[in-house]
């Protein structure tokens, strides 16, 4: 077979299908010379509101600051202490320990990678009275495009009146059994605009979403420093501002991102069938599907005991792919201090272990998805 490239993520293509209109609304904005917050960055929001299902959705200016303004709209910090999952991205958890909280780590399911509900449970009932009255919020995280059990873990959290904050960097637009979308349920929705996402700009930025007034009301001063009137403080927050130009460009992809999602779930099946015919769907486990809305961030496969070796393969003849979350959150060195063990969480261990993430943007050709499966293929032959 002839050597092909397929990278992991391809942007061009989507570039050049919608470059008018991003030369046209970025031209706006530099005759404008406006570009801090502004009627852009309130059109996003009224955008992604109504995209998302909430009554509020205040622009940041990452990922990252999504959660970190979250937390501390809720009032987080030292002493307290916080559910969520050791296998995700590091903002997941740093953003709690910046604000002198600390994170009490549960275990993920194997199918979904996501907070489990039982071992949530479990671990909260693990901890001493004392702990217990400190535990203030939960993170599950939608990981990949698939949403979390969000009816259990949300009967647990109200159980334990907990906050939910939804880490829902990877999964806009993703829908539970029920239809309610990612970002909608919990207390607050937390979402990235890095270029990589399914609904990226072209550099840092992102929203959170929510449906409390108050609380949407003492985010927007957040994210100013505090200010309210502007240089009146009652409140110490942060510059979390979003930029104009980072909001133009969300909105234009905005209007194409259920056809994009789309394409990366006609993908999604076409791996399937692929796997399937190739005889591989026995050798490697493919990405559950479950109830709702699966957006596909990533397509992640398990490849037990030789996912290094098909990595190193893989690359080899041109194909990207990726490692998502190789050493579990609760393994960091710079959490060594939390007193978490190997072993203490496996399905989150076998996940940083086994899993290997394959192309999945949309503009992917059929061509180029043989390719990649035949590959997988060649290597468990040889």
């Amino acid at each position: 077979m002839s050597q092909m490239t397929v990278p992991l993520l391809d942007l061009k293509p989507q570039y050049r299908q919608i470059r008018e209109e991003i030369r046209q609304v970025t031209e706006e904005v530099y005759e404008s010379q406006q570009f801090i917050m502004g009627p852009r960055v309130d059109a996003l929001e009224a955008e992604i509101s109504a995209y998302c299902r909430t009554r509020h959705a205040v622009g940041v200016s990452s990922g990252t600051d999504a959660l970190l303004l979250a937390l501390m709209t809720l009032d987080i910090g030292p002493g307290d202490l916080v559910l969520t999952t050791p296998y995700s991205f590091f903002a997941t958890v740093g953003t709690v320990v910046r604000l002198g909280a600390r994170p009490v780590f549960a275990d993920i399911e194997a199918d979904s990678y996501n907070l489990d509900p039982a071992a949530a449970a479990a671990a909260l009932e693990a901890l001493g009275p004392a702990s217990r009255r400190r535990v203030k919020a939960m993170i599950p995280v939608h990981l990949y495009g698939r949403m979390a059990r969000m009816e259990e873990l949300g009967a647990l959290a109200e159980a334990w009146r907990l906050a939910v904050v939804e880490d829902a960097a990877q999964a806009i637009g993703s829908e539970d059994g029920r239809g309610r979308r990612a970002g909608s349920i919990g207390t607050a929705g937390c979402f990235s605009f890095f270029p990589s996402k399914n609904l990226g700009g072209f550099g840092d930025g992102g929203i959170v979403t929510l449906n409390d007034d108050e609380l949407a009301e003492k985010m927007r001063i957040l994210r100013v420093h505090g200010g309210h009137p502007k240089y009146h403080h009652h409140l110490v927050g942060g510059n979390f501002r979003l930029d104009a130009l980072q909001a133009a460009i969300v909105r234009v992809k905005l209007r194409y991102l259920d056809q994009w999602t789309a394409g990366r779930q006609a993908n999604a099946a076409t791996y399937r069938r692929l796997f399937k015919e190739a005889g591989l769907d026995g050798r490697i486990g493919l990405p559950a599907e479950g109830p709702g809305r699966h957006i596909y961030n990533q397509f992640v496969i398990r490849v037990p005991g030789r996912r290094d070796a098909l990595r190193d393969h893989l690359a080899q003849h041109g194909v990207g792919c990726e490692i998502y979350y190789p050493i579990p959150l609760h393994r960091q060195p710079c959490f060594a201090d939390l007193g978490y063990e190997e072993g203490d969480f496996p399905e989150s261990e076998r996940a940083a272990a086994e899993t290997l993430a394959l192309p999945i943007f949309p503009e992917l050709s059929d061509d180029q998805q043989q390719y990649v499966v035949d590959q997988i293929r060649s290597f468990f032959a040889a």
